[in-house]
């Protein structure tokens, strides 16, 4: 027969258990969330990079027509 010592330690273990598994997910959610703004940084960069090379094409060229002429 299982004693009432048997019995709280397993459900002191089960809570364990779930809140290892809680702070495991939480992690993984992090970890994503961290992914995902790496990911905006550096598509916000590309962008940023993009832009500059349009504009020194536009300033290399001087010719009028070029310029009024968005790329």
């Amino acid at each position: 027969m299982n004693s009432v010592f048997q019995i709280h330690r397993r459900k002191r273990e089960k809570r364990e258990r779930e809140k290892e598994r809680k702070r495991e997910k939480e992690k993984e959610k992090q970890k994503e969330r961290e992914r995902e703004r790496k990911r905006e940084r550096e598509l916000e960069n590309v962008k940023k990079e993009a832009k500059i090379e349009r504009q020194k094409r536009l300033f290399r060229d001087k010719s009028p027509k070029c310029i009024a002429m968005p790329i």
